[in-house]
């Protein structure tokens, strides 16, 4: 008895799989144009750069900077920008992704209206949030970078490239197969014979 249902379910299985296939298939297509028309106005090419105020997070951490003086501290690494803010509740639930990001490659938060240097640091050391932060009180950094919504991952490789921009909740995974690819990606491209 429970070998003819069995049987009989993977018989209908098997008749139905193109139809399950479409259905995957216009899913993902779906969730692809999602986050194209969300991520359209982030950047893409060379990064841009700008003047960060830093948060006093870290010891040491100088008051102003700028986003390629602090890639300079990198050299030959790729690196993530990632816009967060105190109020998003979508930040909050990354917040664990980026700390144990930010152990392995470096990251440079942006925090988005939530308030002046003070305050994020005082944020950042209630929270554990272990990475560097600018500060972004009036959201114009982020909206001079395409940022309309947060959290937002920019992916910048070593040669001041942006590789990848999304907007929205981020599992670990991708985060860390984003920055691995923008790593070797240009090392790959070295190898191929020049035409």
């Amino acid at each position: 008895m429970l070998k003819a249902r069995i049987t009989r379910a993977a018989q209908a299985l098997r008749r139905g799989w193109k139809q399950h296939l479409a259905t995957l298939a216009l899913a993902w297509i779906a969730i692809v144009a999602v986050d194209t028309w969300r991520t359209r106005d982030l950047p893409q090419g060379p990064a841009p750069d700008a003047v960060l105020v830093m948060a006093a997070a870290a010891a040491g951490t100088p008051p102003a900077t700028t986003l390629a003086a602090w890639r300079a501290q990198h050299p030959g690494q790729a690196v993530a920008v990632h816009f967060w803010a105190e109020w998003c509740s979508i930040c909050k639930l990354e917040e664990p992704s980026i700390a144990s990001l930010s152990t392995d490659w470096p990251v440079l938060g942006v925090a988005m209206q939530s308030g002046n240097a003070d305050k994020v640091a005082q944020v950042q050391r209630q929270r554990g949030m272990p990475w560097q932060t600018a500060v972004d009180p009036q959201g114009t950094l982020s909206r001079s970078w395409g940022v309309r919504s947060v959290p937002a991952l920019v992916v910048i490789d070593a040669h001041g490239q942006v590789r990848f921009a999304t907007s929205g909740y981020t599992p670990e995974w991708a985060m860390r197969l984003r920055l691995w690819w923008a790593q070797t990606m240009p090392q790959w491209k070295a190898l191929l014979p020049k035409q």
